[in-house]
């Protein structure tokens, strides 16, 4: 007996330690990924400096710098002057504040601590910071689906993922930066309350959800998902008290949440993307019901009020929804609904939505592009989860197989695929590791095992003839009882490895070369490899801000309204909120029109200059007259009269600034500020004068004069040019001498016309005597 207790001291010693092991072993690899992943999103820091990337996160900085200098109710009560002239535009009901709340609690907390450090500073390195938050997430969420073997795999493959890696750069200071955290952190927390249907799981389900809603739009997509996860579990006869507990709790506590939001409100009960979420609710409850009343009725009853229960639900709630859309109580679905299943239908009703390449299909290239391996990879750790299903691994089949779609619609949406490839990654890495990097004990053990009892051989033999030879894992995973050589082990493990390398190298080579781009500044190089650094945005917004009024008026396209805003201070009409179509369609219309009818359109808005972006000189292909035609779309929508998309193509029906263009395209305002002097400017020695760069061929009119505008500046590389709106001109003057004044007629001499009869005297006047009553003279 003593020695038995010592060997169970001894090997619960071992277990201790082994779990000791296994634990700083899973902390040192969660480290390392957050720490390669923050570093991973240094490039454009390292190579550039510390600022602010693209477009929309201009708009978030200038909104987290105004609300940690005026305090967060001054910041919903916002009201900026300088966006949407003459409207303005009220902030704080119009925009996710949970960005710049975090922002602003980080700022606050280091302050405290007498850390003091720039606003700026925290906003370009938030996004970093969070990816190392999302790797952890993403571990406990396939920790919970799988094993932990699996959620080390999918955190290390999504710290440096492209796909995650392109809205999470240093300096890309938006919604998804932090998004992706609370998506990866609901979605875990929901798979937790599910398999143990625990109140306390959901309820912080729901604060993470409210977290969620708080940052970024894309919480439409939780609201819609877990519900569908429920609907599904209740179809395939695997609902339990565990999902209700579950449920109920989560869209309860996370509905009225979340309409604490400003910008929300009461939208989760008053717009169709949430009905489902509530019909869904309203049928667990009749679930529930229903199985409460199984064991207290007859089967016959219980099928009777089973199927008439459900269907007078079912039709009530149908027409009930149908009623309230029809009142106008509950919005109907909005257009960005029907854009994901219509691909054509945001070109034809709404193109100020097709207008933005990020809501262009996705292209094979690009899911290779931002995935690499594991997008060949996930679809077999798919199978795994298929092939051992259980509750919480339903979530995550539903969860990829709607992310799939999606993406496919939408290139921005593979911003939510990359978190579920990485775990379906990770789960078929760890399950082909676990099983080709076995030691050979346990086939050893194995067959000592059937040659001590050589009587029962024949009867498993006969037992298992044409069986699969297999058993299940801790993990609920199949492993082979068959041993498998050395030679194959080795192969296998060698070229997952390779594999592994190789996903490492693209992430870097991805994230260094095409993701770490400050679009406020653009990078050449030359012919011996030198860097050249292109400045050109920049240095007109600070052109700007030096030297016109404060007051001054900017009109451009609505791309660049929030980089305007915040780093010339001036204001503008449209920007990148888009919240308003007819207005952003009337700028449209002034670029498409002449420069007459153009001039009217910016003398009603108060115009004091015109940014327009052209990129013939150094052959950058974000300019304006490659957006132009969506400029004209969209002025066409509101003013099919005025402009019409076709009188901007060739006779062929071609697009073309070049001699084939229309009268129409060389004479809209928009191609005579692009190509003003231009005619006389040669970009190459072998280059005739007027070459366009992007275009690559000679522009149809060198010869441009302006009437009512002025070139005012030009930067260096001709990549931004900003025009003048000159004032109405005083009439002409007339010389004193060449005056003529035509005599009135009937009108008489003063000579002939008494005193009594001048003009402007009056007849029979009053006389008024103190004291007296008037008397008429």
């Amino acid at each position: 007996s003593i020695i038995l207790k010592v060997m169970s001291s001894k090997s619960g010693l071992l277990r201790s330690n082994s779990l000791g092991y296994t634990s700083l072993l899973t902390f040192v690899i969660l480290a390392l990924a957050w720490f390669v992943g923050f570093a991973s999103r240094l490039f454009a820091i390292v190579r550039f400096e510390s600022i602010i990337h693209e477009f929309d996160p201009w708009f978030n900085y200038r909104a987290t710098a105004h609300m940690v200098e005026h305090g967060y109710y001054n910041f919903l009560n916002w009201f900026d002057e300088r966006a949407w002239y003459p409207l303005g535009r009220i902030v704080g009901g119009t925009v996710y504040p949970g960005l710049m709340v975090t922002s602003g609690l980080i700022h606050h907390v280091l302050d405290l601590l007498n850390f003091p450090v720039h606003i700026r500073d925290i906003c370009v390195f938030l996004a970093p910071t969070f990816s190392g938050l999302t790797a952890i997430a993403t571990y406990f969420l396939t920790k919970e689906l799988w094993s932990a073997g699996a959620g080390l795999f999918a955190a290390c493959f999504i710290a440096i993922s492209p796909g995650y890696t392109s809205r999470s750069v240093a300096g890309s200071y938006d919604n998804e930066g932090i998004a992706i955290f609370a998506l990866q952190a609901t979605y875990f927390l929901w798979v937790k309350s599910v398999k143990t249907g625990s109140v306390m799981w959901a309820a912080l389900c729901g604060l993470m959800y409210f977290y969620m809603v708080s940052a970024w739009g894309g919480y439409v997509f939780i609201i819609n998902l877990i519900p569908l996860h429920v609907l599904v579990l209740i179809c395939i006869g695997r609902f339990s008290s565990r999902v209700y507990t579950a449920y109920s709790s989560f869209y309860v506590l996370g509905t009225i949440l979340s309409m604490q939001i400003p910008f929300v409100g009461f939208q989760p009960v008053r717009t169709s993307e949430h009905m489902p979420a509530l019909g869904v609710f309203g049928l667990v409850q009749i679930v529930a019901a229903m199985q409460y009343a199984r064991t207290r009725v007859t089967r016959a009853q219980f099928l009777t009020l089973f199927i008439g229960g459900l269907s007078v639900a079912l039709g009530v709630g149908l027409v009930g929804y149908l009623a309230l859309v029809w009142g106008g109580y509950v919005a109907p679905f909005s257009g960005r609904f029907y854009s994901l299943w219509d691909t054509g239908y945001a070109k034809i009703h709404i193109p100020i939505i097709a207008s933005v390449s990020e809501h262009q299909p996705t292209t094979w290239v690009s899911f290779f592009f931002d995935l690499h391996i594991t997008a060949a990879v996930f679809p077999a750790g798919l199978w795994f989860c298929v092939k051992n299903v259980n509750d919480e691994r339903v979530f995550i089949i539903l969860y990829a197989v709607s992310a799939v779609y999606f993406a496919g619609v939408m290139v921005r949406l593979m911003l939510t695929l990359t978190p579920v490839v990485c775990v379906l990654a990770g789960i078929a890495f760890s399950l082909t590791f676990e099983k080709f990097l076995k030691s050979d004990e346990h086939f050893r053990g194995s067959s000592a095992g059937t040659d001590n009892k050589q009587y029962d051989k024949l009867k498993k033999q006969k037992g298992s003839e044409g069986a699969d030879q297999t058993s299940s894992s801790p993990d609920g995973a199949p492993v082979s009882e068959d041993p498998i050589g050395p030679n194959v082990r080795s192969i296998v493990s060698f070229v997952m490895s390779i594999l592994l390398l190789m996903f490492v190298v693209h992430a870097t080579y991805v994230t260094s070369n095409a993701y770490s781009h400050p679009s406020v500044v653009l990078q050449s190089s030359t012919s011996n490899g030198g860097r050249v650094i292109m400045d050109d945005f920049r240095e007109a917004y600070h052109w700007l801000r030096e030297n016109t009024p404060d007051d001054a008026r900017i009109m451009s396209w609505w791309d660049y309204g929030y980089q305007i805003a915040g780093m010339a201070n001036r204001t503008t009409l449209v920007d990148n909120n888009t919240w308003n179509n007819s207005h952003i369609a009337l700028v449209g219309k002034a670029m498409s029109s002449n420069e007459s009818a153009a001039y009217e359109i910016m003398r009603e808005l108060d115009v004091d200059y015109v940014l327009v972006i052209f990129g013939g000189v150094i052959g950058y292909s974000g300019d304006d007259i490659n957006k132009f035609l969506w400029m004209v779309r969209i002025a066409e929508g509101e003013h099919p009269k005025e402009i019409r998309e076709a009188n901007y193509f060739t006779e062929g029906g071609e697009y073309s600034v070049g001699a084939q263009a229309s009268q129409t395209m060389l004479n809209c305002l928009m191609y005579k500020m692009s190509y003003y002097r231009f005619g006389e400017t040669r970009v190459g020695y072998n280059q005739a004068a007027g070459f366009d760069r992007t275009r690559n061929y000679v522009i149809g009119k060198k010869d441009i004069t302006l009437e009512h505008v002025e070139e005012a500046y030009t930067t260096e590389n001709w990549l931004v040019r900003i025009y003048r709106v000159k004032k109405p001109a005083n009439r002409n003057g007339v010389k004193y001498t060449e005056r003529k004044i035509r005599p009135t007629g009937g009108h008489k001499s003063s000579s002939t016309v008494g005193r009594s009869g001048r003009k402007g005297s009056l007849k029979n006047k009053a006389v008024v005597i103190k004291g007296k009553r008037p008397v008429t003279a």
